[in-house]
């Protein structure tokens, strides 16, 4: 019979190795195995573990050769938390801004799709001024404000001001749903940062692709369900890939940053700007025709035209090439894919023409 594997069985017992207090031989070295390189000798400490770390980085570590079982905690005055920065605060929990957070601060604030609403909303259902938040005392009352379709506070229309307790849901319109709480500021805040990093661009502050495309999705349909223009702007830094060569890619990063605040100065708040990958931008322009749009583009490059963005002892110059595509140079059954395709193609005939300029028409020219 096969003798059994001691291993396999339940009397083994493992029996920790004593480590010698007596330090080891400088020249004591384990036995090699033929075709490997010889294996130093490894440093012990104290209690027999071993170092995983490199040299030691501050006082707190043992000297070289030896194992540090623990650092010095750093002595500070301790104050304790108080529980006195709470705030209010009102979370979208559908649609493609579910997660935004909003902390109401001040007594009486407006939501809705206007851009004078304190609490902006994006969703077709909801009114310009839907509803009001107003504080009286430590209770928030919410107000409905003529709103089309109406606002509710736990599935119960709101006919007059009703309070708010903590984890009511508020639906305004049809689909639009948030959460009604109050929390430590700093908590909401941290939300708030969750929400950005997950919707914008980390360098240049832009929307991501991701949420570009979700919105796209809805403003296609919401205009061609009320029957109103939008227009898609692609905008591409020219020979950034040789300014990136010249001056670095920190001062290519410089560059982008600079060219997406100056284009927030320059679109309205109703519209959308965002980082399509690489040097591109896209922008999204609401109730916007090609008129309206080509001359957008043309402030644009103008705009950009004249920046100077600083890198050292000089001065960085950058051009954009523009391409515009309103949405009635799609079909009925095109989408945003069509739209962004047709904006490329222009994008692409003004970098052929010769770059820093702006093409809203196909060849034979499009009607408005």
């Amino acid at each position: 019979m096969r003798p059994k594997d001691p291993s396999k069985t339940k009397k083994l017992r493992t029996v920790p190795l004593p480590v010698s207090s007596a330090p080891a031989s400088p020249t004591a070295q384990p036995p090699n195995m033929p075709g490997t390189s010889p294996v130093p000798p490894v440093a012990l400490g104290s209690q027999g573990r071993i170092s995983a770390y490199g040299p030691p980085s501050s006082d707190s570590w043992v000297s070289e050769g030896q194992i540090v079982t623990e650092r010095t905690t750093e002595p500070s005055l301790t104050v304790p938390s108080t529980h006195d920065t709470e705030t209010a605060t009102l979370t979208v929990i559908t649609g493609f801004n579910a997660g935004e957070v909003f902390m109401l601060d001040g007594d009486s604030l407006t939501i809705g799709r206007g851009n004078e609403s304190e609490v902006p909303v994006e969703e077709a259902g909801v009114s310009r001024a839907h509803a009001r938040l107003k504080k009286a005392g430590e209770t928030w009352f919410l107000e409905d404000l003529g709103s089309t379709n109406g606002s509710f506070v736990s599935a119960v229309r709101v006919k007059k001001p009703v309070a708010l307790t903590r984890g009511d849901r508020v639906q305004l319109g049809p689909t639009l749903m948030l959460r009604f709480d109050i929390i430590d500021r700093r908590e909401a805040e941290l939300q708030h940062q969750l929400y950005e990093s997950s919707t914008r661009d980390g360098l240049t502050r832009a929307y991501n692709r991701k949420y570009l495309m979700e919105r796209l999705q809805a403003e296609v349909a919401h205009s061609r369900r009320h029957r109103v223009k939008m227009s898609v702007l692609i905008m591409d830094l020219d020979h950034f890939k040789l300014l990136n060569d010249t001056y670095g890619h920190l001062a290519g990063d410089a560059v982008l940053r600079a060219v997406s605040m100056t284009v927030h100065r320059l679109i309205r708040v109703e519209d959308l700007l965002a980082r399509y990958g690489g040097e591109e931008f896209v922008i999204l322009a609401r109730s916007t025709g090609r008129t309206e749009a080509t001359r957008l583009g043309e402030r644009i490059r103008r705009t950009i035209e004249e920046l100077r963005v600083p890198s050292g002892s000089k001065e960085i110059k950058v051009t954009v090439s523009i391409g515009v595509a309103p949405l009635n140079d799609i079909s009925d059954t095109g989408g945003p894919n069509e739209l962004l395709a047709i904006a490329d193609e222009r994008l692409y005939r003004a970098k052929k023409e010769g770059r820093n300029r702006v093409v809203s028409v196909d060849t034979a020219g499009s009607p408005e």
